[in-house]
């Protein structure tokens, strides 16, 4: 798959927001909206991968932090002892609750629950479109702006690392490398960002290269 984003082009600022003003054409609260999206998801790189008919409805929170010259996302590292996902790079983020009334309570939720980090400095401004996942979920993505002056107390029984990424990283085409492995008898495509040591690959990969995809393929029509 070739980079979207136009070549030859000024660099972009990559702030907090630059990228709300950038996404907040493919973002909502309406969860009625939400569900009549064509969910993104494994499928995408993967079209004769078999679909979950109920998957569970799960919500992530991307957290951009408003930093001076340019943001970041805050990514954790899951433990190595997790019954699934061990040892990988994720969003906070996790299934929804009874209690929860709406995707952004789960995503703002977990993030106090794996990273200690303060919905008070957390700015929800809005939901992504769906990513299904090949193991049965249904992930909303939540688009929140952080707020500097936070403080992160990992959980140690889900969370191995805190760390944060440039925004700038995350969301240039060029660092997204596609990759395939054999799986289950069939080749299986995925995307990895491999950064500074870190892998980032699988679902977590996959919804950044949607969000990339949508809110940076066509920089060139935003003035």
């Amino acid at each position: 798959m070739t980079d979207l984003a136009p070549q030859n082009l000024p660099p972009l600022p990559f702030t907090a927001e630059d990228f709300r003003r950038r996404a907040a054409p493919h973002l909502t609260f309406d969860e009625a909206e939400l569900a009549l999206r064509t969910p993104l998801g494994d499928h995408v790189l993967n079209p004769g991968l078999a679909r979950h008919a109920a998957p569970r409805d799960a919500a992530v929170l991307i957290p951009v932090v408003d930093r001076s010259p340019e943001a970041g996302i805050i990514l954790t590292l899951r433990t190595a002892d997790l019954k699934s996902h061990a040892g990988q790079v994720a969003f906070p983020g996790g299934k929804m609750d009874a209690e929860d009334p709406h995707p952004v309570a789960t995503a703002l939720r977990e993030a106090e629950e794996e990273i200690g980090l303060d919905r008070g400095f957390v700015e929800p401004v809005g939901c992504f479109t769906p990513y299904v996942t090949n193991s049965g979920y249904r992930i909303v993505p939540v688009i929140g702006l952080v707020r500097p002056g936070f403080r992160l107390v990992p959980n140690p029984g889900e969370v191995a690392d805190v760390f944060e990424v440039p925004l700038s990283f995350l969301m240039t085409g060029v660092n997204h490398v596609l990759q395939s492995r054999q799986w289950q008898g069939t080749t299986r495509y995925f995307y990895e960002m491999p950064w500074e040591g870190r892998y980032i690959w699988g679902v977590t990969a996959g919804i950044l290269r949607q969000v990339y995809e949508h809110v940076y393929g066509a920089a060139a029509e935003i003035p």
